[in-house]
């Protein structure tokens, strides 16, 4: 919150005085200098205010009387896109000014101030877009202080124009009179531009060809870019679209077809790909929306979010296969609303109403957000590109995002929230955590600031090692932090763990244990301060634990410091290991051998896995050989699946737990019973065997139970588990807390279940609202951790 001087503190008195504030927050770019402006002239101040490198600073003089009115709007009622953290005060000589002026920036080396994220396109520039008698009609690049590129395009601080990638574009006469009127939406606005001055598209044509051809001597002037992308994609073309954080390829969403052609050119088999729907009419017709989502959807962050779909909608169904849930997205940029525009009668037959619009890059690798590389990278994947001038500093992929009873469950934290700070409860030595390998974010935090990087992928390959390194130096500069502490992951096999010791050099590095990590987070996001301890469930696929085995279904009495395990799921061997992982099949085998059940040829896994494979596999499960052992629920999920017929082998991270949740129907909780873990007391570890579980699915599965029913009564089980080890760890501890994270979580049944288990047996329940319960929120957990074995 604001922090202000008590009125009774305020050095005023009836004579006049002058006073300096500092004003902390994001507060530059947002249109606050104007704002300031203006409300000190209303109010009849002298002074001056200006940008430096640790936000923003005022002086004013005047009466009492207005020097209050002044202090108390100021943090009332700041501009929409503003937040103010903290304000000081302090009293300054009077200097007798005359009238109230916005003075030249200043850079302080080590001084930093926040930085808004990139902000969608508001109400008066989409008029602005399409009106016919405005000098921007249909200019791609219309923007304001309320809009626009911000994280993108800035190089350094203070947020000024020779700081941006706009530099290079000189302002005509009619710009920077907008740019130099304090009464001007577009007073300092950075990226200010027209088509006179500004940045302009570009169309180029791939070696694919055959479109080339097709459209042979379309016009290409800026005017008729977009009538010609629409017919390109009507025609069942691919696009290379530049936007405001990096290249999305694009395609007609209800085109089976050309669906059917992006999965094969970017070797993507079944993962879901996102739509950009022109408007909210549309996107009610391929999906339920509530009025929680309806607003995330229109709100100012613009995020992908993930809906329910509309049976037998237009939507092809190869855009999500096998899954209930849809990522929807409206559009966030003047660009991105052109490739809508129905324009002249002529051409709104190749209008889309619902594009594919996937993140630019080959399967695997870093989004694409430069031109060069993506006329190389991209040039397979795409029949044409849409570029434009204006460079990318860094990229900024979408976000993505599910509501929840209401509320957020950021499942990709990125454009349109990083790099706003997540606010730590106790402040911290300059740190940088290094995240996990999959969902790679990296967090760079100091004193009471966490900066959460943008999402950057996952950490198997060189180009996304490459994009690692220049984010995290981007934001070292950006922030001036140079880190003391470096933090990262305990697996030894980790590029991300292997890049920070080698960034390290004489730096101390703190390697904490990935479920800790995870319960970390969700205690920072809620500013829990450094002495609390919680019941911390960690629910995820892959984690390395401290005994050398993949664990994944942990329960840990947690503070910052240090963490007990107590309990855990039994340990079973997965033969093969990432063999396993993305083959379900030879997990529901070892889950079925571990409970000493049959392979039967009635059991979906066990057809299968051919029979010489299956000699293989029970080798490697009698013998232990090439086998891990693993508590991993997130395996357990698989393995489930798989029996109950789902998918036997996946093409994507947690698809069959995806595909096996979506079997749970509308009103899945009708059934008549739960199926049960058994728990034990091994070395005072509370350890929960699954062993009844699969038991129970064969026998239903052998009755010929459906899939969906076992659905329900898996997810009844894990639900009621851990209720009971809650109640049984608030006997054995006291603690009342019970902190929910890991990538399981995403499971919004299992997580509305748990919930309501919890809080319906007295627990205070915290849960993932601002990072992402997956692995993209272990950094944030890793700098705390950090910070407090620091402390010890």
């Amino acid at each position: 919150m604001p922090t202000v001087l008590p009125e009774s503190q305020t050095p005023f008195d009836d004579t006049v005085t002058r006073v300096r504030l500092r004003v902390h927050g994001v507060v530059q770019g947002v249109g606050f200098r104007p704002f300031v402006y203006g409300l000190a002239t209303r109010l009849g101040l002298d002074g001056l205010v200006g940008n430096d490198s640790g936000g923003v600073f005022v002086e004013v003089e005047g009466t009492s009387a207005a020097l209050r009115a002044f202090q108390q709007q100021l943090v009332a009622h700041p501009p929409p896109l503003a937040h103010i953290d903290h304000v000081q005060m302090d009293s300054v000589p009077v200097r007798g000014d005359r009238g109230f002026v916005i003075v030249a920036s200043a850079r302080e080396s080590t001084q930093r101030t926040l930085v808004s994220p990139d902000l969608c396109l508001c109400a008066d520039c989409r008029r602005e877009l399409f009106d016919p008698s405005d000098r921007r009609y249909l200019y791609p690049f219309v923007n304001c202080t309320n809009c626009g590129p911000r994280f993108t395009i800035i190089r350094s601080t203070p947020y000024d124009r020779p700081a941006t990638t706009m530099a290079d574009f000189r302002l005509c006469p009619a710009c920077q009179h907008e740019y130099d009127d304090p009464l001007d939406r577009r007073f300092h606005a950075q990226p200010n531009a027209c088509p006179r001055c500004g940045p302009q598209v570009e169309w180029r044509w791939s070696e694919q060809g055959e479109l080339n051809r097709r459209f042979a001597g379309e016009e290409c002037a800026p005017a008729g870019i977009f009538t010609l992308a629409q017919r390109v994609l009507a025609a069942g073309g691919i696009i290379a679209v530049k936007g405001i954080g990096g290249f999305h390829l694009a395609c007609d969403a209800t085109g089976d077809e050309a669906v059917a052609t992006l999965r094969a050119r970017k070797g993507r088999v079944d993962k879901p790909f996102a739509v950009m729907a022109a408007g909210v009419a549309s996107v009610e017709r391929i999906a339920h929306v509530d009025a929680a989502e309806l607003a995330l959807l229109t709100s100012r962050e613009r995020p992908i979010v993930l809906l329910r779909k509309r049976p037998g909608s237009v939507l092809s169904a190869l855009v999500a296969p096998g899954n209930d849930f849809v990522g929807v997205m409206l559009p966030y940029t003047p660009l991105h609303e052109l490739l809508f525009h129905r324009g002249e009668a002529s051409c709104a037959a190749h209008s889309p109403r619902l594009l594919v619009m996937t993140s630019g890059n080959r399967s695997d690798e870093p989004i694409v957000w430069d031109n060069a590389t993506a006329l190389s990278r991209l040039a397979a994947l795409a029949d044409a590109f849409l570029l434009h001038n204006r460079d990318i500093q860094i990229p900024c992929d979408d976000s993505v995002i599910r509501v929840v009873g209401g509320r957020e469950l950021p499942i990709r934290r990125s454009r349109g929230y990083a790099p706003f700070p997540v606010k730590l409860p106790f402040a911290v030595p300059p740190t940088l955590a290094v995240g996990g390998e999959l969902k790679a974010t990296f967090c760079l935090a100091q004193g009471e600031d966490a900066f959460l990087s943008q999402h950057i992928g996952d950490m198997d390959n060189l180009e996304t090692l490459d994009a690692f390194t220049q984010a995290v130096d981007h934001m070292r500069r950006l922030f001036r932090i140079e880190p003391a502490v470096i933090a990262c992951d305990q697996h030894p096999g980790y590029l991300s763990a292997r890049w920070a010791k080698a960034y390290a050099g004489a730096r101390p590095v703190v390697e904490v244990q990935h479920h800790h990590a995870h319960v970390a987070a969700v205690m920072a996001e809620h500013g829990l301060d450094g002495t609390q301890s919680v019941i911390g469930f960690s629910f995820d696929g892959t984690g390395y634990g401290v005994d050398g085995a993949i664990w994944g279904g942990e329960v840990l009495i947690a503070d910052y410091r240090s963490f007990r395990r107590a309990a855990h799921l039994r340990y079973v061997p997965l033969p093969g290991g990432d063999a396993a992982v993305r083959r379900p099949y030879r997990t529901a085998l070892a889950h079925l051998w571990a409970a000493e059940l049959g392979w039967e040829e009635f059991l979906p896994p066990v057809r299968a896995c051919s029979a010489t494979e299956r000699a293989v596999v029970r080798r490697q499960l009698e013998t232990g050989f090439n086998t891990v052992p693993t508590s991993s629920i997130g395996r357990l999920f698989d393995a489930i699946a798989a029996l109950a017929g789902g998918r036997q082998t996946v093409t994507y991270e947690a698809q069959a737990a995806i595909e096996f949740e979506a079997l749970l129907g509308a009103d899945p909780f009708t059934v008549d019973r739960a199926y049960r873990f058994a728990i034990d007391r091994v070395d005072g570890t509370l350890v929960f065997d699954a062993a009844p579980v699969v038991a129970g699915v064969v026998a239903d599965v052998q009755t010929g139970v459906a899939p969906g029913v076992i659905s329900a009564r898996f997810h009844l089980a894990v639900a009621g588990l851990i209720q009971d080890l809650a109640i049984a760890l608030r006997f054995d501890t006291g603690l009342n807390d019970v902190a929910l994270s890991g990538g399981v979580f995403q499971n919004v049944t299992l997580l509305t279940l748990a919930k309501e288990r919890l809080i319906s047996a007295g627990f205070v329940v915290i849960t993932h609202r601002r990072v992402p319960p997956n692995d993209g929120g272990l950094a944030l957990g890793q700098a705390v951790i950090a910070a407090g074995k620091a402390a010890t």
